[in-house]
């Protein structure tokens, strides 16, 4: 059974840091595009970072600059270093992995870790 299990979320400050962790289950997600996503209240999800195989990146405008995402193959895990945090990245905070039939998209979420930062 594939499973995604995020952890690192909490309370911060603004300008404060934080870091998610994903630990994934399954060894396809060695070769295949891991991402973080978010979703804050009232809002739809939104893709934050993500990152294949070869450690090549993407990152939503809002995020460039201040947040990293990272990933381990050997241990199978996607990480994200989110710092200079403001209030507009409150959300809960989704990791993904993508299956092994699938091109384009996401097959996999976590169940969120919430993320709040203070004004």
């Amino acid at each position: 059974q594939v499973q995604l299990v995020e952890s690192g979320g909490g309370f911060v400050q603004t300008g404060g840091s934080l870091r998610l962790s994903c630990v994934a289950s399954g060894s396809f997600f060695i070769i295949k595009p891991m991402g973080w996503y978010r979703q804050a209240p009232g809002k739809q999800r939104e893709l934050v970072a993500l990152i294949n195989n070869g450690g090549g990146t993407n990152y939503a405008d809002s995020v460039k600059g201040r947040f990293t995402i990272s990933r381990d193959n050997a241990k199978n895990t996607a990480n994200l270093q989110m710092n200079s945090l403001k209030p507009e990245d409150t959300a809960v905070y989704y990791c993904a992995g993508q299956g092994p039939h699938t091109v384009i998209g996401m097959d996999y979420w976590g169940k969120g870790t919430l993320v709040t930062v203070s004004s």
